[in-house]
């Protein structure tokens, strides 16, 4: 009688957990892994961004998807101190920005620093880049961490940790946007994402985005694919590299 009743409580327990437990918790283990290496003022950069990426959060298929965003591209390293970007001052000074929104509202869920990237990346579409402050009101951010974030040098460093990273990645990247789901670097074949990450992910439930019969890798990308991009200078690309494997 004794074991009967161990047994049953045992069970009532493994019930008790099933019906409690977050299913939303479980499906994180599941998520495929997304990293966007990108610069903030390559036009294919912002396009992916903001026409691409932005469209994952309206068609539910950032419930799968761990995505991080590595702002740093095809800058280089001149010193422990500077740096170069390719399209100059400004976007040295929007990589640093957007590294900032990184760190100070890291939650991609609540889409605040997405929101926030997203926002400056369209206004440079619209070539007013430089009006990337007024992000702040339209997203309904406070912008105080974030211009502490730069003002104290947590950004340069948080850049400098980007650049390491990226001259680290094996392949090398050859140009940004720099597309990477679950360790696979997707080249010029990159805005092809959704058939990637819909055919790595192997959750309990396949969101809507999966199901639609266009969805299939392609065996070879579109001819023009490869133009829409953003290359990296070898010379600088040796730089980088070398900067990197004399990190402290």
């Amino acid at each position: 009688m004794t074991s009967h009743r161990v047994v049953f409580a045992l069970l009532a327990i493994f019930v008790w957990v099933l019906l409690t437990s977050d299913p939303s918790s479980s499906d994180d283990s599941h998520k495929v892994k997304l990293s966007l290496y990108y610069e903030a003022l390559c036009p294919y950069c912002a396009n992916f961004i903001v026409n691409s990426l932005g469209k994952t959060f309206d068609n539910g298929l950032i419930s799968i998807i761990n995505l991080r965003l590595v702002p740093w591209g095809n800058a280089y390293l001149k010193d422990n101190k500077t740096w170069v970007c390719q399209h100059g001052p400004d976007e040295c000074l929007l990589n640093t920005v957007e590294a900032c929104a990184i760190r100070v509202w890291p939650d991609l869920g609540a889409h605040f620093s997405f929101r926030f990237i997203k926002c400056v990346e369209r206004l440079h579409l619209e070539n007013k880049h430089s009006d990337w402050k007024s992000c702040f009101g339209r997203e309904g951010l406070n912008s105080k961490q974030l211009i502490d974030c730069y003002n104290t040098g947590l950004g340069f460093e948080l850049e400098r940790s980007y650049a390491y990273e990226t001259a680290s990645l094996n392949p090398p990247r050859r140009f940004v946007p720099w597309v990477i789901v679950d360790n696979l670097p997707l080249e010029e074949d990159y805005q092809n994402f959704v058939a990637y990450v819909c055919r790595a992910y192997k959750g309990p439930s396949t969101p809507k985005a999966c199901e639609s019969p266009s969805i299939e890798v392609n065996s070879s990308p579109k001819e023009n694919s490869i133009r829409q991009v953003c290359y990296a200078n070898v010379a600088k690309n040796q730089t980088s590299m070398a900067a990197a494997q004399g990190k402290p």
